[in-house]
């Protein structure tokens, strides 16, 4: 796991919401990153357990394919702690 990624939660850039369509209700998880390359994958059902941590976008983004997961259209940015 990195080392940063205790800190990802609070230090984060981007979230987005990936979701299994399969399932009945859908399957969330959420993928956060920062601007060191730090991306960990959160998994809201289970308290937010740091299921998957990385240090590439590709590398989640095909973690999350694997499993067939979609990204929900859209991204969360944080600038100056300001939602945008």
């Amino acid at each position: 796991m990195l080392s940063h990624a205790g800190n990802l939660a609070d230090n984060w850039r981007f979230t987005e919401i990936w979701v299994d369509p399969t399932a009945k209700p859908p399957y969330v998880l959420m993928l956060l990153g920062d601007d060191e390359d730090n991306f960990c994958i959160f998994d809201p059902k289970e308290g937010y357990e740091i299921v998957f941590a990385c240090s590439s976008y590709e590398e989640a983004e095909l973690w999350l394919g694997e499993d067939e997961y979609e990204r929900v259209e859209g991204r969360l940015l944080m600038e100056d702690d300001i939602w945008i």
